[in-house]
């Protein structure tokens, strides 16, 4: 009996996997370019055998491809200490370096891959990275040259800035590039965390100093691009992304960051293909990623793959849940409609009027733009803003109200009103939006001047018979108020009280 469990316990035993099990299920996933199942399996080796060398290896070059390039750089550190003599992992140690920036060390695990294995497999490509980084180094003197704990500064920085330390990272920033004049990828950083700052200039002049010493630096060109988009330098704009679509990169960090440019100035069709195309050679990136990718899918018309990579953002982030671009956007609205035209929802929330800020704050709600341009710095400023401006943004922002006061009631009230106009004329064209213009107007003088708004849907019937009737022959007031279902008595009664409140009425 005891060597027949002693039997059965070593059968449950060997069936325990390990991380060799895991190693062997990821090179097949490999095999079968299953890059995802491969990825998890290559995780869950290196958990179970975290001193084994080659599954740390295979696991650092996999999530290097993905452009994970610090995880991939600590991963291979740690298989060298423990297999120095391991001539793969010298050549992979060099790409990563490579891909870092750090070219010193990338140059010396070259030159070891080629010194010892001179026919190896990987010989050609340590020779490529070995006369790109001697190319390089003619741009810098040998105190100028970078050194590995540069890169680790200024990432160190880079998180700082993502943390919102701006000053911290700004700190930083400054102290690298004293050090080292010529190391663009720390200028293109601060620019962004100068901008963030609202240092405008000193962050569009510290990229124009790349780009005049550095041509083509893509990082910078397309910094460039979202400083132009923001300040509304259209022209500017345009001349910059014209030569961006010529551009055919390479790296995955210069597609990513071309795909996340185009995306976030509205060059959706741009922006998808460049992400897509990561994502087809296997790329699993961050969350920034997939936000940028179901943007660019969701607004070129690809709802599937838009949903799909939100979900994938939310499993890395759950506090993602709810700013899905096409959360309480309308159903049935086109890309073209006046509600996901980020131009148009920008020029009303930052217009000169108050009429027109609380058209473009009423319908930033129905937006697919509306997290990116809540969450923006410098696009709205609360403390300027009046309370029926804060309303009507509350009210785009599903906030619940508790009407108290008389004004309370009154805006409640307004605001069912433009609900009404908004359900018959959805989706915005142009011509629609001077309807609106001119209810806002009334809206605006009315609320001001204390008028109750006491029957919605009349109202409404008034306002879009006002605006009909001063455009269009044979309009009737029978139509109209059969729209709202309201008598044209009661209409009419309503479109005398409003025209109290238009411009020309004003004393």
């Amino acid at each position: 009996m005891d060597k027949t469990r002693a039997k059965q316990s070593e059968k449950v035993v060997s069936f325990i996997p390990d991380g060799e099990f895991y190693y062997g299920k990821a090179i097949q996933a490999l095999q079968r370019e299953r890059f995802e199942d491969a990825q998890k399996y290559l995780k869950r080796a290196t958990e179970l055998n975290p001193d084994d060398p080659l599954i740390l290896m295979q696991y650092g070059v996999l999530i290097m491809e993905e452009g994970k390039f610090e995880e991939a750089h600590e991963l291979l550190m740690k298989a060298h200490e423990l297999d120095s003599s391991e001539i793969e992992i010298v050549f992979y140690l060099a790409e990563v370096h490579a891909h870092m920036g750090m070219l010193r060390d990338a140059k010396m695990y070259a030159e070891k891959y080629v010194l010892l294995n001179p026919e190896g497999p990987f010989a050609d490509e340590s020779m490529e990275i070995i006369d790109f980084a001697e190319q390089e180094a003619e741009y810098y003197s040998d105190d100028e040259m970078p050194d590995s704990e540069v890169y680790f500064l200024q990432e160190k920085a880079r998180r700082l800035m993502e943390s919102g330390d701006f000053e911290s990272a700004i700190g930083l920033f400054e102290s690298i590039i004293t050090e080292n004049p010529e190391f663009w990828a720390a200028y293109n950083n601060l620019a962004l965390a100068y901008f963030y700052v609202g240092k405008t200039v000193k962050a569009s002049e510290l990229l124009y100093e790349v780009l005049e010493q550095n041509k083509g630096n893509i990082h910078a060109l397309c910094n460039l691009a979202v400083f132009y988009y923001y300040e509304k330098k259209d022209e500017e704009l345009e001349s910059l992304l014209a030569l961006l679509v010529k551009i055919k990169p390479y790296q995955i960090e210069h597609r990513y960051k071309l795909g996340a440019t185009f995306a976030l100035v509205g060059k959706h069709k741009e922006a998808y293909h460049w992400l897509r195309s990561l994502q087809r050679r296997g790329f699993e990136g961050d969350a920034g990623y997939y936000f940028w990718l179901s943007h660019a899918a969701y607004f070129s018309g690809r709802e599937e793959v838009a949903k799909d990579a939100y979900a994938t953002l939310i499993s890395m982030d759950p506090t993602k849940v709810g700013y899905e671009p096409w959360r309480d956007v309308e159903e049935g609205l086109q890309a073209d409609s006046l509600e996901q035209d980020r131009d148009f929802l920008l020029n009303k929330i930052q217009n000169q009027y108050r009429s027109e800020r609380m058209f473009g704050f009423y319908l930033l709600g129905k937006s697919g733009h509306k997290q990116e341009l809540i969450s923006h710095p410098s696009y709205i400023d609360m403390d300027k803003l009046t309370e029926m401006e804060r309303l009507f943004l509350a009210g785009s922002l599903d906030y619940e109200f508790m009407p108290k006061t008389r004004f309370d009631k009154s805006f409640m009230r307004a605001l069912e009103t433009t609900d009404l106009l908004y359900a018959k004329y959805r989706p915005l064209d142009k011509q629609a939006s001077h309807l609106f213009q001119m209810w806002f107007t009334l809206c605006e003088s009315a609320l001001v001047k204390a008028y109750l708004f006491r029957n919605p849907a009349a109202l409404a019937a008034a306002t879009d018979y006002m605006f009909q009737s001063s455009r269009y022959n044979g309009v009737t007031k029978v139509s109209i108020a059969r729209d709202f279902s309201v008598s044209v008595p009661t209409m009419t009664k309503y479109i005398g009280e409003l025209i109290e409140f238009l411009p020309i009425f004003d004393s």
